[in-house]
């Protein structure tokens, strides 16, 4: 079986890892696509995966060019969002009309409205996707969802750190039960069961997308604003009471596009605060200077809101304050490139 992970990260290397080490050998083949310094680092010694018992370094095929490694069964996308619309034709590359696409990735995916009955069934997301690029490089036919409950670290280029936590929930945009998806579905999360992960197979992946998201878009851009750990954010009321205000705005949007969340935003305050002095991985990429996922995150629900008539002043501010962080920093793009959403 022919596997590529796409993004060398902190995710991307721990699949990579993970499938590399913890199946017999000859079973998968795994490899990936990389650049840079991680490209060099993974040819020059391996990729190291750190564990309790020290670094393992594990020989991966590593190429720049998708079209080096021809196409695969499983492509595992585990780049930023930021990196998206790059990387898209690259994906194309390793697409045969079998091979499955988990998305492994933080905030609003292109495909989220691909078969999510309601108001915004179908409907292309110009922040996350401008013009569909990346949907005509990768149909929603052949993703496969996935919401990550696990932490990482990738201390160096083509090193990765397991923190913790083993979830993982994927599921079809279209649902269960969708002829030949549902059996790759199930092939998939029994190949992730046998390297480690906790694989839980969901109806409606779109629901776990924007649960997840409903924490994620407050605590990772007011972690980059302010240079704070979630305890010390949650620790603040008035910062607090902002959270809450844009968790309620997304609240109103999911409510209205079909996916509604019955929790309080103190529900899950009181869950983030359990992470203790967790350092969001916005503020790290914020310190490491690299891109910030502010389009995934708080651009789309913007979007989203606006088709939906729905005012968002409280994601608009947190937006905006966060986007011109980014730019003085050149983490995100310098122009006005708002084409299809609300100045």
């Amino acid at each position: 079986m022919k596997i590529c992970i796409v993004g060398l990260g902190a995710i991307g290397g721990l699949f990579a890892g993970w499938l590399a080490s913890r199946l017999p050998p000859g079973e998968v083949e795994v490899s990936a696509l990389a650049r840079g310094e991680t490209l060099a680092a993974v040819r020059r010694r391996g990729l190291l995966l750190h564990g309790p018992a020290g670094a393992l370094s594990l020989q991966l095929r590593v190429a720049s060019d998708a079209a080096e490694l021809g196409p695969q069964d499983l492509v595992v996308l585990a780049v930023k969002a930021p990196s998206l619309a790059a990387v898209a034709p690259a994906v194309q590359s390793l697409l045969a009309p079998h091979t499955r696409v988990l998305t492994a990735m933080n905030g609003v995916p292109w495909w989220f409205f691909s078969g999510l009955a309601g108001p915004c069934e179908g409907l292309s997301l110009q922040s996350i996707d401008p013009g569909g690029v990346v949907a005509a490089a990768i149909p929603a036919e052949q993703v496969i969802g996935c919401v990550v409950h696990v932490s990482s670290l990738a201390p160096a280029p083509g090193e990765v750190r397991h923190i913790s936590g083993t979830g993982l929930v994927i599921g079809h945009p279209a649902g269960r039960h969708v002829g030949a998806m549902d059996d790759r579905l199930e092939a998939t999360s029994a190949l992730l069961r046998r390297t480690g992960f906790t694989v839980t197979l969901s109806e409606r992946i779109q629901r776990e997308v924007w649960f997840k998201l409903w924490g994620n878009m407050t605590m990772n851009p007011i972690s980059a604003l302010t240079n704070a750990t979630c305890d010390r954010i949650l620790d603040d009321p008035l910062v607090r009471g902002f959270c809450s205000a844009v968790m309620l705005e997304a609240q109103a949007i999911g409510a209205a596009f079909g996916i509604p969340i019955e929790q309080r935003p103190e529900d899950r305050h009181a869950v983030t605060r359990k992470l203790g002095a967790f350092k969001t991985s916005m503020l790290q990429d914020l310190q490491a200077s690299k891109p910030l996922e502010l389009d995934a995150l708080l651009g789309a629900v913007r979007e989203i809101g606006g088709r939906l008539g729905l005012a968002t002043p409280n994601i608009d501010a947190l937006f905006g304050l966060a986007r011109l962080l980014a730019r003085q920093r050149g983490l995100y793009p310098a122009a006005p490139e708002d084409a299809g959403l609300r100045s």
